[in-house]
C-alpha cells in the first residue's frame, strides 16, 4: 500500500482531501493517509512555519475534519481557528475512504490521535512501554466516544538463522564512527519530540544497551533520527516478535531496512511465508508456494 504523508502547515485539507482521493482512485483503493505535524524547529522553520507545538496539533486536529468532511459525499462548511471552507467537495468519494494514519509521542499528539484519526502509530519501543501508551490513547479515545487501532514501525533483518541477523546488525554497529554517534546523541538530547527522546532514551548511547527486548535492536537509532529500533534474527524469531506484538492489539506493521530493496526480499521470502502459515497473513491466490531456500 501507499502511505501518503501530508503535513497540515503546508497545504489546505481540501485539496489534501482531493490528492488523497484522486491516489486512492489511480492505485486501486491502496492509498494511505499519513497526517505529519512535524516536531523539530528548525526544520518547521525551513518552510516557513513558526508555530508553537500546541498550535501545530490544534491545526492537525482541524485539517483532519476538514478532510473527512470533504470525502463525506455532500458539501462540507466548516469554520475554525485555522481552516474556514464553504461547501468543500472531492471530485468523487474514495473508494475506500483511505485510513487516517498518525504518530506522535506528547500529550497533545495522543489528544489529536484519540480524538480524530483511524490508526495511531508509534516507533518501535518494548512491548510494555508500547503497551502503556496504547491504554493512554484508548482511554482518551474512548472519552470520546470512538476507538482507534494501532500500529508500529520498525528496521528488520532477518536471516536464515539469528547469527547470519545479527552479524549484519554487527556490521551496521561497525560502520558507524564515534564522531557519528557523537554528533548524533547531541543533536537527540536537544531534540524537541517526546518520540524521539524515547528512542533515544531506550539505550542512552550506550552501546551495550543496543538489544532493549529479545530481536528488539535499538543500534540504527544510535545516529538515525526517527524510528531507531530493528527486529533481528532468523525468520522464525522475527515472525515470533511481530506475532508477540500483534498480540498486544497492533495490526498494522509498517518495515524498513538498510539496504531496502535487500531487506525487503529477505523479509518477503524467510518471515512473510511463516507469517501466512501461522493464519497471519491472508493466503497467496492460486494457493501457497514453496519458499525455494533458506527455510
Amino acid at each position: 500500500k501507499f502511505l501518503v504523508a501530508f503535513r497540515p502547515a503546508l497545504l489546505t485539507p481540501t485539496l489534501a482531501a482531493q490528492m488523497a482521493s484522486t491516489m486512492q482512485r489511480m492505485s486501486g483503493g491502496r492509498c494511505i493517509v499519513n497526517i505529519v505535524t512535524g516536531a523539530e524547529q528548525a526544520e518547521l522553520a525551513r518552510f516557513g512555519i513558526t508555530e508553537d507545538k500546541e498550535t501545530r496539533y490544534e491545526r492537525t486536529g482541524e485539517f483532519v475534519q476538514v478532510m473527512r468532511g470533504a470525502w463525506s459525499g455532500e458539501p462540507f462548511s466548516f469554520k475554525g481557528k485555522f481552516f474556514e471552507v464553504t461547501d468543500a467537495t472531492t471530485r468523487e468519494v474514495p473508494s475506500p475512504i483511505p485510513p487516517i494514519y498518525f504518530g506522535g509521542a506528547s500529550d497533545a499528539a495522543e489528544n489529536v490521535a484519540a480524538e480524530n484519526v483511524d490508526l495511531y502509530l508509534s516507533w518501535g519501543e518494548t512491548p510494555a512501554a508500547i503497551t502503556e501508551r496504547h491504554e493512554r490513547v484508548a482511554a482518551k479515545a474512548a472519552a470520546h466516544g470512538r476507538s482507534v487501532r494501532f500500529g508500529i514501525r520498525f528496521h528488520t533483518i532477518a536471516r536464515p538463522t539469528s547469527e547470519e541477523a545479527w552479524a549484519v546488525a554487527d556490521n551496521i554497529l561497525n560502520s558507524m564512527s564515534p564522531d557519528a554517534i557523537a554528533t548524533a546523541r547531541e543533536d537527540f538530547l536537544k531534540t524537541q519530540s517526546v518520540g524521539q527522546r524515547r528512542q533515544f532514551d531506550l539505550h542512552g548511547g550506550d552501546l551495550s544497551k543496543l538489544e532493549i527486548h529479545p530481536n528488539v535492536w535499538a543500534g540504527i537509532g544510535l545516529v538515525r533520527g526517527g524510528v531507531g529500533t530493528a527486529l533481528v534474527g532468523s525468520y522464525e524469531e522475527v515472525a515470533d516478535r511481530i506475532v508477540e506484538y500483534h498480540k498486544l492489539g497492533i495490526d498494522a506493521f509498517i518495515m524498513s531496512g538498510y539496504p531496502h530493496l535487500e531487506e525487503a526480499y529477505w523479509f518477503g521470502e524467510g518471515v512473510m511465508p511463516i507469517l501466512r502459515e501461522r493464519g497471519y497473513l491472508p493466503a497467496l491466490e492460486g494457493g501457497p508456494t514453496k519458499v525455494f531456500s533458506f527455510r
